[in-house]
């Protein structure tokens, strides 16, 4: 298949799957873009939300449109290392009569993987995840264990309650590409929640887009050419978020006490790649980052005391730098 009939093909898996998910999913457009994304770039998502937006559902509604296996993990306070990524049993042979391990493997082992409330499992739970994520494989004694292909981690976040929580420390968060924040439905799609899910029907949804499909557009999106420009404005848009910079801004210095990394720098080029794809062009465009700053930056940095005293939040701030690079590149052009 050609760069451009695969092209065709993503836009038309897209599409299939907005249909598909339209279903059960009612409004949270934005949400379902920046999840198809996250995981048509090759990363893992974290969904921030209060109880009862459907974020689980959304995550299960995607995996039947999808022809992925599928493992959801309930995080609780007593959830160990071992129940997710396996462990190893003795079992007897029943010709020799002798005992050996055996490997089981955990939930871990799905192409989608929903782990709901991440923050309420602790430290050590949360890293053997996040290393799998990372690693793509699981070792156990002296094996190591590859994981499936496509590997996808879906998490959910409560932002609401913080007692008998362990926060995801920030180097955690990193390593996940987008943080998407599922607000409110609008009244209008509100009135069609409570139509579709009080009455007596259920929708059923058909997998449309495959393994193969995906990972054709991971291979496709890292042929997206980025214009030097768009590369200068993710420069300048990431670097500005640090306030030990030599030339950060007095307004960065007090409002963040940390920035962004190299890696959301890698992570913004990726995630800008798939939406122009889906925008129907072949090329990277300064749009394609301003659309995605905020879900790409927003885990990633710490606001300082005074930021949080005024009442300003981080997508603010996000917003404020955009706003400065697009000022200072439109100069330099």
């Amino acid at each position: 298949m050609s760069d451009s009939a695969a092209a065709a093909a993503l836009v038309s898996g897209y599409n299939k799957l907005k249909a598909a998910l339209g279903k059960r999913i009612v409004g949270q457009e934005a949400v379902i873009e920046q999840v198809f994304i996250a995981i048509a770039a090759g990363g893992h998502s974290l969904l921030e939300g209060v109880p009862g937006l459907a974020k689980t559902l959304l995550v299960k509604s995607l995996a039947d449109a999808m022809h992925l296996s599928f493992r959801r993990i309930q995080f609780t306070p007593d959830l160990m290392p071992a129940d997710i990524t396996g462990t190893e049993i003795i079992q007897e042979d029943a010709e020799t009569g002798r005992r050996k391990l055996v490997f089981q493997q955990g939930p871990i082992f799905s192409q989608i993987i929903l782990a709901d409330e991440i923050n309420r499992t602790p430290p050590k739970t949360q890293a053997a995840l996040l290393e799998a994520m990372q690693e793509k494989h699981v070792t156990v004694g002296q094996v190591t264990h590859e994981l499936p292909k496509p590997f996808f981690v879906l998490a959910t976040m409560n932002p609401i309650e913080q007692e008998g929580t362990y926060p995801l420390p920030e180097a955690q968060k990193d390593r996940f590409l987008f943080l998407i924040k599922v607000d409110y439905p609008t009244r209008d799609d509100e009135r069609e929640i409570i139509a579709r899910t009080t009455g007596g029907a259920t929708q059923e949804i058909e997998a449309v887009i495959t393994a193969e499909e995906l990972q054709a557009a991971q291979q496709l999106a890292r042929k997206v050419p980025v214009p030097d420009h768009v590369i200068d404005f993710v420069l300048d848009l990431v670097r500005a978020t640090r306030p030990t910079e030599p030339d950060a801004s007095e307004y960065v210095k007090s409002m963040l006490s940390w920035g962004a990394g190299p890696r959301a720098s890698q992570m913004l080029v990726m995630a800008g790649k798939v939406r122009a794809l889906l925008q129907g062009r072949t090329h990277v465009t300064t749009d394609d980052i301003e659309a995605l700053a905020a879900p790409a930056l927003r885990h990633r940095l710490v606001a300082t005391f005074h930021a949080e005293a005024e009442g300003i939040t981080v997508d603010q701030i996000i917003a404020e730098l955009v706003k400065r690079t697009k000022k200072s590149e439109a100069r330099v052009l």
